[in-house]
């Protein structure tokens, strides 16, 4: 999963007066539909609330996904049974229209690796394969290092200091911050491209100093792809921790080459056969216009893929599961997606798009930073304006959600499974949380139940249920700023 900060809300000058003096008249989020609509709602919010704390299976159903099943790498049989369950799980929550849409993946296998340094002194290494690498002869590659800080600092080198080593990407990622988020999105362009960036220049494999910016020697995986043409050769490409990048910049520092021996196996295994898994609370009045909550339910080939994303797929699971059991059949439909193949190409996401893109998505929710405590929705519409009016309804809608804390709203981004629905005009959000450790153990070994809070996880599931049939209530459009100026009572039934 690769995740983009979202960006503060920027409202317009209507409407960001809309929202601070009401009693001027703006009508760009009108008062008299917006505000009122979310008073009446408040009884029904806080039941869902109520409903959601008083009895929760979240927990229960993140232990039998990732306890029970482990970790869902695309084309394994973990993430079969995985789809398996999760259809399953809902058929018994009494779910509505349960099936798997049938979704060809691409294969990768990792197969044995190592890394061991061979001067100036033995010893191994931590280190992941990043996922699509090619592998090394079985003898491994063997060779000197030449670390970097950069991709100007190895552009800077001359050929001779690059070609035929291994290059070391030791690219620091910044600490979390409140007002910066993560600091992903300054690194991940190494994880990705690396291995073509040090081809070009000669290199024989690469080495990448994890995206994090904590490790207790954890590296940490990821997708990782090549240019895709012959003129620069495929390379083998890995992930090493914190402790070993740096361990190798001291001696490189000191005046000392570091030798070392990359072994992976990893096998590319073609094409396979996976699947999204739908459910639905089918609408009272609108059962053809959709409201689509969910996460991926693929996860990399180690830990157990907890947070990313098994929390964001049961979150929304219960969402729809809190509902039901309260009988609050939404006015519109709200459709679970669990969608495959996120972490490594992406395939459940594009097919979603290709079998329901003529259907009707009023908004999409989607869960993939976490099972961390929610803080509110970022949203994301390719008309800005649009975009703009959404967010200033959000925020109206969610003051609800302040007993939980979940109340802020951003924009600039939504989620990757979601993102092909953008050019249907879909309003496409993310559910934001507290995100400050997310990348401690992302795509690592610990990505494991026992990190996931089990009351956090709750509100996450409380959040999307109250958001999804908030969304689905609507009288009308979200980001629709022309019916939103009328009255409630002069929206037509049929919008």
């Amino acid at each position: 999963m690769q995740r983009v900060v979202s960006k503060p809300v920027h409202l317009s000058a209507c409407s960001l007066l809309a929202l601070l003096f009401p009693s001027l008249g703006f009508s760009a989020v009108p008062q008299s539909t917006i505000e009122t609509w979310v008073a009446e709602s408040a009884p029904k919010v806080q039941k869902i609330i109520e409903g959601g704390k008083s009895e929760n299976h979240s927990y229960l159903k993140l232990q039998e996904l990732c306890d029970d099943i482990g970790n869902r790498l695309s084309g394994s049989p973990q993430l079969e049974k995985a789809i398996e369950w999760a259809a399953e799980t809902m058929r018994r929550d009494g779910q509505e229209n349960v099936v798997v849409d049938p979704v060809v993946v691409r294969k990768w296998v990792r197969g044995e690796e190592s890394l061991g340094v061979v001067s100036p002194r033995e010893m191994r290494l931590s280190m992941l394969g990043l996922g699509g690498s090619v592998g090394t002869p079985p003898e491994g590659i063997t060779a000197d290092v030449i670390v970097v800080s950069s991709r100007e600092e190895l552009d800077a080198l001359p050929d001779e200091q690059v070609k035929g080593r291994i290059v070391v990407f030791n690219v620091v990622m910044p600490p979390w911050s409140p007002t910066e988020g993560s600091g992903y999105g300054k690194v991940v362009a190494y994880r990705s491209n690396g291995a073509r960036w040090a081809s070009e220049r000669g290199g024989v494999a690469v080495l990448v100093r994890s995206a994090t910016a904590r490790s207790l020697d954890s590296p940490h995986t990821g997708a990782m792809r090549y240019s895709g043409g012959s003129a620069v050769k495929d390379i083998p490409a890995a992930s090493i921790s914190i402790e070993g990048a740096t361990l190798l910049a001291r001696w490189q520092a000191r005046g000392i080459t570091p030798r070392v021996c990359l072994k992976m196996s990893a096998t590319d295994g073609g094409e396979a056969t996976s699947g999204n898994v739908l459910a639905e609370y089918v609408g009272r009045e609108f059962p053809d216009e959709y409201v689509v909550i969910g996460g991926h339910i693929d996860s990399w080939d180690v830990g157990s893929g907890a947070h990313d994303d098994g929390a964001g797929c049961v979150a929304a699971m219960e969402a729809l599961a809190i509902l039901r059991r309260l009988g609050m059949q939404p006015r519109r439909t709200i459709r679970v997606v669990l969608f495959t193949n996120e972490e490594n190409g992406v395939a459940g996401a594009r097919a979603y798009r290709v079998r329901h893109g003529d259907e009707k998505h009023f908004s999409a929710i989607e869960s993939d930073s976490g099972g961390f405590a929610p803080q509110g929705i970022s949203v994301e519409m390719t008309d800005p304006a649009k975009q703009d009016a959404a967010a200033a309804q959000m925020q109206q809608m969610l003051t609800l959600l302040k007993p939980l804390g979940a109340t802020e709203v951003k924009t600039g981004s939504s989620g990757t499974d979601i993102q092909p629905l953008l050019d249907l005009g879909t309003a496409c959000m993310g559910l934001s949380v507290d995100g400050r450790y997310y990348f401690d153990t992302h795509h690592t070994h610990a990505d494991t139940v026992d990190k996931v809070n089990p009351d956090q996880l709750t509100d996450c599931s409380i959040t999307m249920a109250v958001t999804a049939w908030l969304l689905a209530e609507m009288p009308f459009q979200i980001g629709d700023t022309a019916k939103a100026d009328q009255s409630p009572d002069q929206i037509p039934q049929n919008h």
